[in-house]
């Protein structure tokens, strides 16, 4: 009851600080972030949200987003989501705006227009639909992963033999029927019915399609797997479309399901099954390859991009890959290495820690979000810390590609190291580390490679982290003299207030745009 408490208390206090529940126009959350749809985002208290104790940063992208970390968000949203639809029912009938109807309209414009500017690119708003396709089944990925681990465990040390079919049982079922969940989610998010995309996409796994031939070959159940079933259902959503443009009404709800399915069906099956599986097969194959041939190289490369890919929205178009991994041989091998970006990171931010002792609040700031960093939160220590800083976000890239390029050494070697799940990254993705020379083997390269990440991001940032001009401006206190405190009876609020220490307004360490995270 206390933690119910505590999550509704949070939710109590992040509203009015968005503009109240009227001003909520959408409600969703991935793994560590709650992402609001605002009617108005001037009415958002920026700073007043970065101050609360649950609150790790705050991102502005298509949605507004707030950074509350790994199994908090997911006890928060339902909360909040009942205090808006409370806030909603008890408003009070609309009155005349106070403000003119010009006005409003022009202020909608600028909000839409920067909006647009900063995230309507079509790449990245194709990235960010194939981001909502597979979100959403980041859960079940990782608890099926889990359990999937345990059941290896049990199996390899003999131990209860009764239970290991029941647990392999749970693993595997979701898996097997991956493709109908991402055909259902890929109609949902391209205007299709939801269902429709699913039933095509279950052809995909249906054990019949192996009495089909097709392009000379017999088809195998779960051919093509995700990106069959992604291709299939975005073929059904435009069918569908068209069906509805052109059949009449009165004959609407019969023909249009049937068509849909039967056309998409089709050609899902002598067409997409085929090509998708051609596509699959490359993927895993080329991914083997390059870890085998130039794994510490590759390694080196992929960690230490792996920042600025998330900056730029970029990591998105990973996530189609990772799953497809999953789907083939068990565990994506990519995730590991990219995780070493993370590790990057934290190593830079104790760097700063150490380099910075007169800056009290970068300290403080620091220290509330490393926890969460050494789990593979990353945001709080990103946009609070090292983009703020400039050099140390470089210097953390630098930490992430050595711990990529020491794991990808290992793969290279003959040491493969996977993850049966995405999402989780840093001490978060031990539980669902695999590999193919047992689980200590596995454990000890990813735990080398964090190691590793950490000191290389800690060297590279102590020693070239800052210039001269750098730590003369931030390494001072952003903390009262006693002498003020005891003059006025509390601390000065120019400069304890929340996000002091960060630069000003017109540098790209501002608090608008870098969160505090604490």
């Amino acid at each position: 009851m206390a933690t119910e408490d505590k999550n509704r208390a949070t939710a109590a206090a992040i509203l009015p600080l968005v503009g109240g529940a009227a001003n909520v126009s959408s409600i969703a959350h991935c793994m560590t972030r709650l992402r609001l749809g605002l009617h108005d985002r001037s009415l958002v208290d920026d700073e007043a949200l970065k101050a609360l104790p649950a609150v790790m940063g705050v991102v502005e992208d298509d949605t507004y987003q707030i950074v509350l970390g790994p199994g908090t968000v997911a006890r928060v949203t339902p909360e909040f989501e009942r205090l808006v639809e409370e806030g909603r029912e008890a408003a009070p009938a609309p009155t005349q705006a106070t403000v003119s109807a010009e006005e409003l309209a022009a202020q909608g414009a600028a909000i839409k227009a920067q909006q647009k500017a900063k995230n309507a690119t079509p790449f990245k708003l194709f990235l960010r639909k194939i981001a909502n396709i597979f979100v959403p089944l980041i859960p079940a990925l990782i608890g099926c992963g889990i359990i999937a681990g345990l059941n290896g465990l049990l199996v390899n040390l003999g131990w209860l033999p009764a239970v290991t079919p029941a647990l392999a049982a749970m693993a595997s079922g979701f898996m097997a029927l991956i493709a109908v969940f991402v055909g259902y989610n890929t109609a949902k998010e391209f205007g299709g019915t939801p269902i429709l995309g699913g039933a095509v996409a279950a052809i995909i796994v249906f054990p019949g399609v192996a009495n089909i031939d097709a392009f000379g070959q017999t088809l195998s159940p779960g051919q093509g797997g995700v990106l069959g079933a992604l291709g299939a259902a975005v073929l059904a959503v435009y069918v569908e479309k068209w069906c509805r443009r052109w059949v009449p009404e009165a004959l609407d709800v019969l023909v249009t399901p049937t068509l849909t399915v039967l056309i998409s069906g089709l050609v899902t099956i002598f067409g997409l099954m085929y090509v998708a599986g051609e596509i699959s097969s490359a993927i895993g194959t080329f991914a083997d390859w390059l870890l085998a041939t130039g794994g510490a190289g590759a390694g080196f490369v992929l960690g230490g991009l792996f920042l600025p890919l998330v900056m730029l929205g970029l990591h998105q178009a990973l996530i189609p890959i990772h799953t497809t991994l999953i789907e083939q041989q068990g565990f994506t091998v990519l995730l590991p290495i990219l995780a070493m970006a993370g590790a990057g990171q934290v190593g830079a931010a104790m760097a700063v820690y150490f380099r910075l002792p007169r800056n009290e609040s970068i300290r403080r700031t620091i220290k509330s979000a490393l926890p969460a960093g050494l789990l593979g939160v990353g945001e709080p220590l990103i946009y609070g810390v090292s983009l703020p800083l400039g050099r140390p976000f470089i210097t953390a890239c630098v930490g992430g590609a050595f711990g990529g390029g020491f794991v990808g050494l290992f793969n290279q070697l003959g040491d493969t190291v996977g993850s049966t799940a995405i999402g989780p990254s840093g001490w978060a993705l031990f539980p669902l580390l695999d590999g193919n020379h047992g689980l200590g083997s596995t454990i000890t390269i990813y735990a080398g490679g964090l190691l590793v990440g950490y000191v290389a991001g800690f060297v590279a940032t102590y020693f070239f982290g800052f210039s001269k001009d750098l730590l003369t401006e931030f390494n001072v206190s952003q903390e009262p003299p006693s002498s003020t405190v005891a003059a006025t009876g509390g601390p000065h609020p120019a400069t304890d207030a929340p996000g002091a220490g960060s630069p000003g307004s017109t540098d790209p360490g501002s608090p608008e745009k870098a969160p505090a995270g604490v």
